[in-house]
């Protein structure tokens, strides 16, 4: 077949993809050992990588100590130095077919691009295997909350590879708002730098730009028709892989689902927020394909029990909020990452990603700050959280059921960037916009064929 035709997955090729083993191993099935929930805690894991050889190479990093007994890419020659570190390791260009064969896999690492997470952690949840999927969670709305409601059935061991969820300052956050250290807390500021670096050029992928009309031959290692998965289907080019994908809304959803999900943890996690009520945004010029240079969007969130209701603003592209009058004339917002939490008896300013470094402002309140006792349990590490729960049943910090809902917050701000700004009025028990018609066909869309959820 002609790579630069419009492909069909059909189940013969489904069944016939290559498989190709480097090496034979041993694996013990879990039946053998008992429930997957219920795995003794000194087993070690048997973890299948989606993704191998991009960010899932540096996954594999963290996950020390346990068995990979089978790799999946849809390019090789990305993935060829992960294959090397891992010769014993089963080697697949579909997932479908390695779930299929590979029947000892007990957890399964998803780090593809956004829009084929969700097809890989449904497919490894239905066969009841664990899943550490990258953030994003997923690439639409709807996919959110499938994943959400398909783990909690499952219950399987999940984890969205938001490391900031880990760190000790979020804990801190944490526990300074619920001790009252700035009163209720009725707006934050949350921002990052993507896709610029320290809000200047170079991108870190490009964005606001219209679609390449060339159509240069795909490369012999790359699968294209499987990189695309259920993704619209559309000629290869290189605007798209490696990474660049991120700035395409058919692939990704730009620095508010790369960092947003990061740098918007912390204040859905302390603030107990779930869905936003209203959402409203605006932005540089909107194309019809590709993610706009920056955006700003507004999110109303209701009142939670004693919690007041929230106004949260989202800055990205290099925009940053209003400068604090508590924050030193010497001192500069962190132009990368950082939160602002805008309280009744004060502030606080989080600087880094993922909510690294918390303080009061200004420097003096900060220090007259008599700390609380230390009342969350503190982090074995995010990847080994994930094993840890795969193996005991223990909690995770970023499991689906905070990770879901976070990611369809964040994907329903994109959707409003989409549509020029448009304000969102959003029903999430009905799940749907009650206002807006046209923005209930963004929450998904219809997958080619072969690709189911």
């Amino acid at each position: 077949m002609n790579r630069n035709e419009s492909p069909r997955t059909t189940r013969r090729a489904f069944l016939s993809a290559a498989t190709v083993t480097a090496a034979s191993f041993a694996i013990v099935p879990r039946h053998v050992l008992g429930a997957a929930s219920q795995a003794p805690p000194s087993e070690t894991l048997n973890i299948a990588v989606i993704g191998a050889g991009g960010r899932g190479a540096d996954d594999i990093a963290d996950l020390k100590g346990q068995n990979i007994v089978a790799l999946c890419d849809a390019d090789w020659e990305r993935a060829a130095g992960t294959f090397k570190k891992f010769p014993k390791a089963t080697r697949h260009r579909d997932f479908r077919v390695m779930l299929e064969k590979e029947k000892g896999i007990d957890a399964v690492v998803v780090a593809t691009p956004d829009h084929t997470h969700a097809v890989a952690s449904m497919a490894a949840i239905k066969l009841g295997k664990h899943v550490y999927c990258e953030k994003p969670l997923t690439r639409t709305v709807r996919e959110a909350r499938a994943l959400t409601e398909a783990a909690r059935g499952a219950k399987v061991a999940t984890q969205m590879g938001n490391q900031g969820m880990a760190f000790e300052g979020n804990r801190l956050i944490n526990e300074w708002l619920a001790d009252g250290a700035i009163g209720p807390v009725r707006e934050v500021h949350v921002w990052s730098d993507r896709p610029t670096h320290k809000g200047k050029l170079p991108f870190w992928w490009p964005q606001g730009l219209e679609r390449p009309k060339e159509t240069p031959p795909v490369p012999a290692t790359l699968d294209w028709d499987l990189w695309l998965g259920p993704a619209p289907w559309r000629p290869y080019h290189p605007a798209y892989v490696p990474f660049k994908w991120r700035g395409w809304w058919d692939f990704g959803s730009g620095g508010l689902g790369d960092m947003g999900i990061h740098n918007l943890a912390p204040a859905f996690s302390a603030l107990k927020l779930g869905a936003p009520e209203s959402i409203h945004a605006s932005s540089t010029p909107v194309f019809p394909e590709s993610v706009p240079l920056a955006s700003i969007v507004h999110y109303q969130f209701p009142a939670r029990g004693e919690l007041p209701p929230v106004k949260l603003h989202w800055y990205d592209g290099g925009l940053l909020p209003a400068r604090p009058e508590e924050l030193e004339d010497d001192r500069d917002l962190d132009p990368e990452d950082g939160l602002l939490f805008v309280g009744d008896k004060g502030k606080m300013l989080v600087e880094g990603w993922g909510g690294e470094r918390p303080r009061l402002i200004p420097e003096t309140r900060n220090k007259e700050y008599q700390r609380p006792p230390k009342t969350l349990p503190r982090s074995v590490g995010h990847h080994r959280e994930w094993v840890e729960a795969c193996k005991t049943g223990s909690p995770t910090r970023s499991n689906f059921d905070f990770a879901g809902p976070l990611t369809e917050a964040v994907l329903l701000g994109t959707i409003s960037v989409r549509l020029g700004g448009q304000k969102l009025y959003w029903d999430s028990a009905n799940f749907k916009v009650t206002n807006l018609p046209e923005a209930n066909g963004l929450l998904h869309y219809p997958y080619r064929q072969g690709w189911t959820l």
